[in-house]
């Protein structure tokens, strides 16, 4: 006898969470529904500010106690092209250089810089057509 599945039973919730928290999966599952096991729980997916500051490795803030954390990294270009190929089936760029465009403007409002240049420079770059990006 097959396994009992039904695939109008399965229910896709989006909720935000802050990024770099461990154990996601069951804290997510009692907010979605009290009687849910976080084994069912399948997937989660990172926002691309949380893959930024997950990169960026700083510790962990207690967001309690410290409302609003500043992130002052700096972080690689080639960091910045791989967490916008992770991020791209989720963006609305037709290009890859539209969705790096995204992360870079995500990158300046988490407040970082990328290559030891502001990120809105790159930008600006990549919209002028010059090749040489920083690394």
């Amino acid at each position: 006898m097959p396994p009992k599945f039904d695939p109008r039973g399965i229910k896709v919730k989006y909720l935000r969470y802050t990024g770099g928290k461990d154990n996601v999966t069951s804290a997510l599952a009692l907010k979605i529904s009290p009687r849910l096991s976080p084994k069912k729980v399948v997937e989660v997916v990172a926002s691309a500010s949380a893959l930024i500051i997950k990169t960026l490795k700083e510790p962990p803030g207690d967001r309690k106690k410290q409302k609003t954390i500043k992130h002052s990294g700096n972080i690689t270009f080639d960091e910045i092209v791989n967490i916008a190929r992770q991020m791209q089936h989720r963006s609305l760029a037709r290009e890859l250089s539209g969705t790096i465009k995204e992360i870079l403007g995500t990158a300046q409002s988490v407040g970082c810089n990328v290559g030891g240049h502001h990120p809105h420079d790159i930008i600006d770059d990549i919209n002028s057509g010059y090749s040489g990006m920083p690394s």
